[in-house]
């Protein structure tokens, strides 16, 4: 999986290209947990992501949960598969999709 991240004040945007699964959101945890410190506001580009696991989903429910304290998180550019395991597993209902 491929991570950029853009900060532009307290916003911080991250996109995300390839798998999100088991083997790679360990990566992406570790870079939530170094870039969160300074962000007000988390956004996810997802127009990349090609695939999201439990394991992907869980990391998205935390960076919620952090961000929720402060700014908020909201995923833009969700592909029709990524938005469909969304849908099923209920987090439309919890996160922010545009």
């Amino acid at each position: 999986m491929k991570i950029e991240k853009t900060l532009k004040g307290t916003d911080l945007t991250i996109a995300l290209e390839g798998r999100l699964d088991t083997v790679t959101s360990p990566e992406l945890e570790a870079e939530l947990a170094r870039s969160l410190g300074g962000a007000q506001t988390l956004t996810l580009d997802l127009a990349a992501l090609e695939y999201i696991s439990s394991a992907g989903l869980r990391v998205l429910l935390g960076a919620h949960k952090e961000m929720s304290a402060k700014g908020g998180l909201r995923l833009i550019h969700v592909s029709e598969i990524v938005r469909e395991v969304l849908e099923i597993t209920g987090l439309t209902d919890i996160l922010t999709i545009e």
